[in-house]
């Protein structure tokens, strides 16, 4: 396995959920951690909770700003001078039948699922190229492995189809400078956009931590192998339907 002490990470929307989880296992790796999301007090509490394993730069940002992408950027090289890996996390939803989505959700949905892991992507592979190693894990979703996308999620969907395919021209680009790509696809995860679905058993979602392990695989495989994509989802989920029942009224929250 590699060694992942004293790297340094970056995290996107690493105030909850998956997000969270992930900065909790990088941290007790003894990674340096930058860690964004748009919850100050959500950021801190997990710098105090991991101040002893880890050293964690917290930044509010907006993904959907390249102002504030370039600030978390230059809030890794201040203090650690280099970026090894970059994980996208961040994630909103909208849950309508496309001629009822509202106007300004798909422009949310636009902008940070897809605008803010190309753009950070962008700003970061750079330095990556440069130190000739790096490793971009995006979490995708596992929705990209049902065809045709689901009802309601079509414009949420797409965006995740797109960045698969742009992971896969992005490794191809990259690998010859030591930089590897990894997508992985969960599935409906216990979090915080997932926790007052209606008529979803519990025992249909999938624990965070269990997404945050294959992050973690992915990051310490050894220097020639490289995970291309991971799919992690529920044993029970059916390919047949989609797994959230079509009239929805999706919780609203910030990450």
């Amino acid at each position: 396995m590699a060694e992942l002490k004293g790297r340094t990470a970056i995290v996107t929307g690493a105030a909850g959920g998956i997000g969270s989880e992930i900065v909790e296992k990088l941290a007790r790796e003894g990674v340096n951690l930058v860690i964004s999301g748009r919850t100050e007090e959500k950021l801190k509490a997990l710098q105090e909770a991991h101040k002893k394993s880890s050293k964690i730069i917290p930044v509010v940002s907006d993904v959907s700003k390249r102002e504030d992408l370039q600030k978390i950027v230059d809030a890794a090289i201040k203090n650690f001078k280099r970026i090894d890996f970059l994980i996208n996390c961040v994630g909103v939803s909208s849950q309508h039948s496309f001629w009822e989505q509202p106007l300004d959700e798909i422009e949310k949905v636009i902008w940070t699922n897809y605008y803010g892991y190309v753009m950070l992507t962008r700003l970061v592979v750079p330095y990556m190229k440069e130190q000739k190693y790096g490793h971009v894990v995006n979490i995708t979703s596992g929705s990209v492995l049902v065809d045709p996308p689901p009802r309601n999620f079509i414009v949420y969907t797409s965006l995740k189809v797109g960045l698969r395919a742009w992971a896969k021209g992005l490794f191809w680009e990259m690998r010859d400078f030591g930089i590897k790509v990894t997508s992985i696809f969960p599935g409906v995860t216990r979090t915080p956009l997932t926790g007052k679905l209606k008529n979803i058993d519990d025992d249909r979602l999938m624990d965070p931590k269990d997404v945050a392990d294959a992050v973690v695989y992915a990051l310490q495989c050894k220097e020639n192998t490289s995970v291309l994509e991971i799919s992690v989802i529920n044993q029970q989920t059916p390919w047949t339907q989609p797994v959230i029942p079509f009239k929805q009224d999706h919780p609203k929250g910030k990450n």
